[in-house]
């Protein structure tokens, strides 16, 4: 490799938005100008949580959608890979062999995943989200990803991903980097109800997509302090979305502390707050929205790039796994096999 790799990517599951943005996505703006980078497209791991035919029948839709969101948040197409997680079944048979490399206790340990079976209302984890981390480790390490761009919420799976690297090194020698973790600066968004993370499945997002209009209508309707029936009453700031989304999308800081000075005084209304985060909302995505009109107005490039970026890395994934194979002693296992077998056919003159 010529220059250290950064793997990261999504599920396709729809459009991006905001928490996506600044959970991950600013982070992968600057980082893809310094590594080489892999955009994966997780399909496969959406399926631990959505598998139903209508699901599988969106993916090629909202990869397109998810890639573009991408490419418009300001990712140069020239300078990353992208690619479709299921259209590289090597990807499958590392994980297969990752699977003898940690244990469930350990997985169930993760913390981030009983929250993904209850917003997917699974009454049980299935098999699959329990092994969630474990195809994430091959992910990664398929690619020998040497960095890795992550939210709070992915960090405790991408340290599964370093222990199986180190225990695969132990065991059959130095194979994959150890990744090293990059954190978001802003780790989580809260959601416009307030009410948890910014989610898709709980209509509380913003997307990266979404027009001014959209903005202006879902800011509005963002959740404040419930105890301020008025303007002149004084307010909470802490705890209060629209002052979260102040603090990381607005650049006049001088500003943003002056409004949260007059809402603690009961000297400023809602209505206001919410008028000066839409228009910050707003300037902050006419770039991107520029960025995702240029992009969609080359019909089939995204199709192109997610093509030829999934061809590139199912030959990396097929290097690295003859790699392990080999380090794992499975190919002269049956090697071994395949000789015997041959000369027993030489032997009783059986025709190769």
């Amino acid at each position: 490799m010529s220059a250290a790799r950064m793997l990261t990517g999504d599920r396709p599951t729809g459009r991006l938005h905001l928490g996506h943005y600044v959970g991950s996505i600013a982070n992968r703006v600057k980082l893809h100008q310094r590594y080489e980078s892999f955009f994966i497209i997780a399909d496969l791991h959406m399926l631990t949580t959505r598998n139903s035919r209508e699901d599988i029948e969106q993916v090629s839709h909202n990869a397109r959608e998810m890639v573009t969101d991408i490419l418009a948040a300001g990712v140069e197409p020239d300078r990353a890979t992208f690619y479709l997680q299921s259209a590289i079944p090597e990807v499958g048979d590392l994980n297969t062999l990752f699977q003898n490399l940690v244990t469930v206790p350990r997985l169930e340990r993760v913390p981030s995943l009983k929250e993904m079976s209850r917003d997917a209302g699974k009454e049980e984890t299935p098999y699959g989200l329990l092994g969630y981390p474990v195809l994430q480790a091959a992910d990664i390490l398929c690619v020998k990803g040497q960095v890795v761009p992550v939210g709070k919420d992915n960090a405790a799976h991408v340290e599964v991903t370093r222990e199986i690297a180190r225990r695969f090194n132990h065991l059959y020698g130095e194979v994959f980097p150890v990744p090293e973790m990059i954190m978001s600066e802003t780790p989580t968004l809260v959601g416009t109800d307030g009410a948890g993370k910014m989610s898709k499945s709980k209509g509380n997002a913003i997307a990266l997509s979404d027009d001014p209009a959209t903005v202006r209508r879902k800011v509005m309707g963002m959740y404040t302090d419930p105890n301020r029936v008025r303007a002149d009453v004084p307010g909470t700031v802490e705890g209060n979305p629209v002052f979260a989304y102040l603090d990381v999308f607005h650049p006049d800081r001088a500003k943003v502390e002056e409004l949260k000075a007059r809402y603690r005084a009961g000297r400023v209304g809602d209505v206001e707050v919410k008028e000066e985060l839409a228009g910050a909302l707003n300037r902050f995505l006419d770039p991107v929205r520029e960025r995702r009109a240029r992009f969609e107005g080359q019909r089939g490039l995204v199709d192109e790039l997610i093509f030829e970026g999934t061809e590139r890395t199912r030959a990396e994934v097929r290097r690295t796994l003859v790699e392990v194979r080999r380090a794992m002693g499975l190919t002269s296992a049956y090697t071994q096999v395949r000789r015997r077998a041959e000369r027993y056919r030489k032997a009783v003159g059986t025709p190769a």
